[in-house]
C-alpha cells in the first residue's frame, strides 16, 4: 500500500514535464513540484523546516535582535534631535504663556529665577524632611512615611553618582552636606521607631 502513492508521485512529474514542454506557462509550475522528492522521507517535517527558515529569513532577524538590544525592556524608540527641538520650542512658548497670564494678574511679580541644579537638590531635600515628619503643626501628630523617606533619600545618592565628575565645587558640598542631614535624620527616626516598638526588658534580679 505505501508503494504506490510513491509511483505515482513519479507519474504526476513526467505527467507536467510533459505538459512543460507544450505550455510554456506550466515552467511557472516547476519549482512548486520541485519539493515532492523530499514528501517521501517525511513531508510535514519539512514543510515545518521550510516555515522557519522563511521565518529566519524574511523579516531580517538580525534588524530584530539589534532594535531589541538597544530596547531591552520594550521601551519605544527615543525621540530625534528634530522631534526634541520642536517639543521643546513648544515647551518654552506654553510656559511663557503661562508666566504672562500671572503677571497679568500681579503686574509686581518679577521674572522667575531659572531653575539650577541647586533648586532640585533643595526639592529632593524638602520631600525627605516632609516625609520625615518635618513642618508639622503644633499640637497635630506627625505623618511619617519612611518608606517614601527612604526612596527619596536613595534618589539624591543616585543624583550624586551619577553627576560626579560633573558639578561645580558649591553643588558638590551642596549635595553632600544635603544628604548627611537628611541620612542623619533618617537615622535618629528610626532610631526612636526601634524603641518604640521594643519594651525594656527588667532590670537583672528583679523579674
Amino acid at each position: 500500500m505505501s508503494e504506490t502513492p510513491k509511483f505515482t508521485v513519479i507519474d504526476r512529474r513526467k505527467y507536467k514535464a510533459e505538459e512543460e514542454q507544450e505550455n510554456a506557462q506550466t515552467t511557472v509550475q516547476e519549482p512548486k513540484s520541485a519539493p515532492e522528492p523530499a514528501e517521501r522521507n517525511s513531508g510535514p517535517h519539512l514543510v515545518v523546516n521550510e516555515s522557519k527558515q522563511e521565518a529566519k529569513t524574511a523579516p531580517e532577524a538580525p534588524g530584530k535582535s539589534a532594535l531589541d538590544e538597544e530596547n531591552p525592556e520594550g521601551m519605544p524608540p527615543a525621540p530625534t534631535a528634530e522631534e526634541s527641538r520642536v517639543q521643546q520650542t513648544a515647551y518654552e512658548a506654553s510656559a511663557q504663556r503661562v508666566e504672562d497670564l500671572l503677571r497679568a494678574q500681579n503686574p509686581g511679580m518679577g521674572a522667575p529665577p531659572p531653575v539650577t541644579f541647586e533648586h532640585l537638590v533643595q526639592q529632593f531635600y524638602v520631600s525627605a524632611m516632609i516625609q520625615m515628619g518635618a513642618g508639622t503643626q503644633e499640637g497635630q501628630r506627625p505623618r511619617v512615611d519612611i518608606v517614601g523617606a527612604r526612596t527619596t533619600i536613595d534618589l539624591l545618592g543616585v543624583l550624586g553618582e551619577k553627576t560626579r565628575g560633573n558639578l561645580t565645587d558649591a553643588e558638590e558640598h551642596m549635595l553632600e552636606s544635603v544628604l548627611f542631614e537628611v541620612r542623619m535624620a533618617f537615622l535618629e527616626l528610626t532610631s526612636m521607631i526601634n524603641l518604640q516598638g521594643v519594651q525594656p526588658a527588667p532590670p537583672p534580679g528583679k523579674r
